[in-house]
């Protein structure tokens, strides 16, 4: 188990480490329903992760299964595949930044967050943690080394926890400092707004480029 949650621990930091969901989750907590709508956007968050890693995971070990010694070749091609797309986003994120003297925008949609229930919460959070296209690359690189990794069940379930617990540590942070502080949180969550705003596309830039970069890595040392 210590070397898949090695293995883990890099794409679990680039899923954690998105700074439109952690903006997300802070402006809900400046808003009335903020305890119910920032719990509402954990569960999505974390339900979502979980479900494209279990399904990824089962339906790449059928494949491997199926596939029998020519396993590792796939699983090898599918990590070359994802590591050059993940490269793809760092440049496209990269192109994206905002230049010296230029304002960092936000999405629009981000707008009407002072006004969303805890259904519209969850159903975000299943969206940017499950479906958007940086997430669901990061959710199969992780289900691909957890199916090419010839765990028990057991062992496939726990690893699975762990990455999805690693992957929701920026999600609980900002609920644990509202809890801790209250109305007081505003202050200290209004400065990481901020900085993450500002430095939005500079951190995904970095991070696609690492993660990319160990993913096509390994992809390529087990056709080599």
């Amino acid at each position: 188990m210590g070397p898949i949650v090695g293995e883990l621990l890099p794409i679990a930091v680039g899923v954690a480490i998105s700074p439109v969901p952690i903006i997300a989750i802070i402006l809900m907590l400046i808003t009335p329903r903020a305890r119910s709508n920032g719990i509402a956007f954990l569960v999505g968050w974390s339900g979502a992760i979980a479900i494209v890693t279990i399904v990824g995971g089962a339906v790449l070990g059928a494949a491997n299964t199926a596939a029998g010694s020519s396993a590792p070749t796939w699983s090898s091609l599918l990590r070359v595949v994802l590591g050059v797309l993940l490269l793809a986003l760092a440049a496209r994120a990269w192109r994206r930044r905002p230049r010296h003297g230029e304002a960092p925008t936000l999405p629009t949609w981000m707008a009407a967050l002072d006004k969303t229930t805890p259904v519209r919460s969850l159903g975000l959070a299943a969206l940017l943690g499950g479906v958007n296209p940086k997430n669901l690359l990061l959710n199969v690189a992780a289900a691909t080394t957890i199916a090419a990794a010839g765990l028990t069940t057991a062992e496939d379930a726990a690893a699975i926890a762990i990455y999805v617990v690693l992957a929701s540590v920026s999600i609980v942070a900002p609920l644990a400092v509202y809890g801790v502080m209250g109305a007081r949180a505003e202050q200290v969550l209004g400065g990481w707004k901020e900085w993450l705003t500002e430095h939005n596309d500079a951190v995904m830039a970095v991070l696609f480029l690492a993660i990319g970069a160990l993913v096509l890595g390994k992809g390529l040392a087990g056709l080599f």
